[in-house]
């Protein structure tokens, strides 16, 4: 292991994070764990990219905001337990600590920011919802050093600030005030954070156990609380057309099993804080597949604003010393 950096605090956070958590949070790589690094880029990669599809799927469901919370992740949990019981056939050995602290408060977290997120969804811009719960990089720093003690490096903190600026580029036609717009911004601003407690409760649990049983425990919390608020506010539940089970089952499948899992998978390879940084590609797909079917066109000023993202990460990613 490398010597400590003295730029961040080496204590061990309570949420139960491995013993180098907060190595990792400070945006510093393992030397000797390249592979893994590459995995869990490509891991969150996928993740950005399957969960950039949800705002618009969320949009063409037939049944309201909180219903089709419930049944994005409601739908994935077959999909997710098969995945966990092939993980714990295959590694035998693996750490497998069942519905640990941190777990627990991942899906508590997971279940404020799709309550949020659903409901921006669908009193903004999608552009405006996704850049606004997409600052969980944000709340991942602040949260880390005001929960943790974590510190980060100079490096990342200046990938935020870019990618921050590459994220307004994204949606500045947008973001002047709208009294319209003004709640559904609103929502997505505290989905950001309860995005960014997300982050770092699967980081910590992801410590305790493999990324499978993580995201199958955490959906079930999430699901049980959103069934009951479906139940309570939501006129009605049940789809009412085969497309619209089609579309619920693409939030399942794609947005949850798909995005959620591989998030799990990379928040075990990944420094949480550089991780979220590479949400905000998510973004950038929000943005295009909200021109192919909506019509909220791409112009040359969003599409130099995805770019700067990119440049952002890039400046961001983690050093071995």
């Amino acid at each position: 292991m490398s010597r400590p950096d003295a730029n961040y605090d080496t204590r061990t956070p309570d949420l139960g994070e491995r013993p180098d958590a907060n190595h990792l949070a400070a945006g510093k790589a393992a030397p000797h764990d390249a592979k893994g690094f590459a995995l869990g880029l490509v891991a969150m990669l996928l993740a950005a990219l399957a969960m950039s599809i949800s705002p618009s799927l969320v949009r063409l469901a037939d049944v309201g905001p909180f219903a089709s919370a419930f049944w994005r992740v409601f739908l994935a949990l077959p999909i997710l337990w098969v995945w966990m019981r092939y993980a714990e056939t295959s590694e035998a050995d693996a750490p497998r600590a069942s519905f640990t602290m941190a777990t627990i408060l991942a899906g508590i977290a997971f279940t404020g920011d799709l309550l949020f997120w659903h409901l921006a969804i669908l009193r903004t811009t999608i552009a405006n919802a996704t850049f606004f719960a997409t600052m969980a990089p944000l709340w991942v720093v602040i949260f880390g050093w005001l929960l943790l003690r974590q510190r980060v490096s100079k490096a990342t903190l200046v990938g935020l600030l870019v990618c921050l600026a590459g994220g307004t580029a994204l949606v500045v036609q947008s973001l002047a005030f709208n009294p319209s717009r003004a709640v559904g911004d609103g929502l997505a601003i505290v989905t950001g954070a309860f995005f960014g407690l997300y982050f770092l409760a699967v980081g910590a649990a992801r410590g305790k156990t493999n990324a499978a049983r993580v995201t199958f425990e955490l959906s079930i919390i999430t699901s049980a609380i959103l069934f009951l608020v479906a139940i309570f506010f939501e006129p009605r539940i049940l789809p009412q057309s085969v497309s619209g089970w089609c579309v619920l089952l693409a939030l399942g499948l794609i947005s949850h099993a798909g995005g959620q899992g591989m998030l799990s998978i990379a928040l075990g390879r990944l420094p949480t804080v550089f991780s979220s940084l590479v949400i905000f590609l998510e973004t950038i797909a929000a943005a295009l597949f909200a021109w192919m079917l909506f019509g909220e066109n791409v112009t040359l000023i969003q599409a130099l604003g995805g770019i700067v993202i990119v440049a952002g990460i890039w400046i961001a990613r983690p050093r071995t010393q």
